[in-house]
Order: C-alpha cells, then structure tokens, then sequence
C-alpha cells in the first residue's frame, strides 16, 4: 500500500502551474515508521537532490534530533513529510510558504498507512497551525515552550533554518530544556519499528 501511494504522490501534478522550477514531490515514508517529521517544504537544495532534509536545516535537525544521517533516511524508522512535497520558489527573505494542495490531498492517506502509534515532529509554524489548531493563536515560541503539552503524539519545534541560531540565543531553555527531552523521545520512537 505504501509503495503505491508513493509512485502516486511521484506523479501528482496537482499544483505544476504554481512550481516555477518544476515538481519533484520530496517525500519518504513506510508502514513500520514510528517517528513522523513534519516539515515545511523542501528548499533549492532538496529540490536539485530529492532528498529530505538534505541541506543545512537538515543538519541543524540532525543535531537537535540526535538522529544520524542513516537512522533519519531510513524510511523503516522515520517519515519525512513535509507540508508541501515540492520546493515552491523564492520569495523575498527566503523562501515561499508551501502550497496548501499538498496537505489536504496526501497527508490524510500518508498517516493512515502509517503506525497509529507514533511520534510527530511538528517543525515550523506551518506544520504546527496545521496540526495544532486549537494552539493556532499561541506563538511558534509558546508552543515549543510548552511542548510536554502535547506529549506523547507531538513534538512541537521550531523551523532549524539558520534564523533559529538568533531565537535560540533568545531562548537558552531550548537548548538546556527542549533539546535532552527530544532526544530522548525519538530515540524512543525511532527504535521501535512494527505496525501498530
């Protein structure tokens, strides 16, 4: 099952005309897969790669996560899912935001064939107003700030893109507080495998 919704998300079109440099759906996910990483969309980089998280941010993830580059590409153990699967083009200050098609017409049927049982990393204020709607009003910070809130399903974090050194200087609890707890839930997560 999984197999076929990713050859179907491989050759969705849904938003082409919106995509100035082209579709590539970047996404990654199995039935065993117990730890989900929620996304924003994929950047330039990813775009050219067709990897997941294959940048910087990627990096930065990788550290807070305390993930290695084979445990965070191992689709048996993690989903990458972003909340738009094709990179949607510059906008002034960095990137624009992902195109909303992506969500409602894949992200239902990806969970579903995900394990029930699981761990979201909601990274990035798109993934969180999605996923979080009743914390919509709170700020990206309140809701990383009160993440044990939404414990064991979610994880709320910031988006790791090279701003998010200038916010953690701002906020050392991140570091000294958030950081030990995630680490500990996903290597929970990611070492579990199995349908639920």
């Amino acid at each position: 099952m999984s197999e076929a919704l990713r050859r179907e998300i491989a050759g969705c079109r849904l938003c082409a005309q919106h995509l100035p440099h082209g579709v590539r759906p970047v996404v990654g996910f199995s039935a065993t897969a117990r730890l989900l990483i929620i996304g924003q969309a994929p950047g330039s980089k990813v775009h050219e790669s067709g990897i997941p998280w294959d940048d910087a941010s990627g990096d930065r993830l990788r550290e807070w996560t305390g993930l290695s580059k084979e445990e965070m590409y191992d689709p048996a153990r993690v989903a990458l899912v972003p909340m738009g699967f094709c990179y949607p083009g510059k906008a002034s200050g960095g990137d624009k935001p992902p195109r909303r098609e992506c969500a409602v017409q894949w992200h239902e049927r990806v969970l579903e064939v995900l394990p029930a049982k699981r761990l979201t990393l909601l990274v990035g204020m798109h993934a969180q107003a999605h996923y979080l709607p009743e914390q919509r009003k709170w700020s990206m910070t309140e809701r990383v700030r009160n993440f044990r809130a939404f414990l064991p399903e979610a994880f709320p974090l910031p988006h790791p893109a090279w701003r998010s050194t200038i916010w953690m200087r701002k906020h050392p609890w991140f570091e000294a507080e958030v950081l030990p707890e995630l680490r500990a839930a996903v290597a929970g997560a990611a070492a579990e495998r199995g349908a639920s």
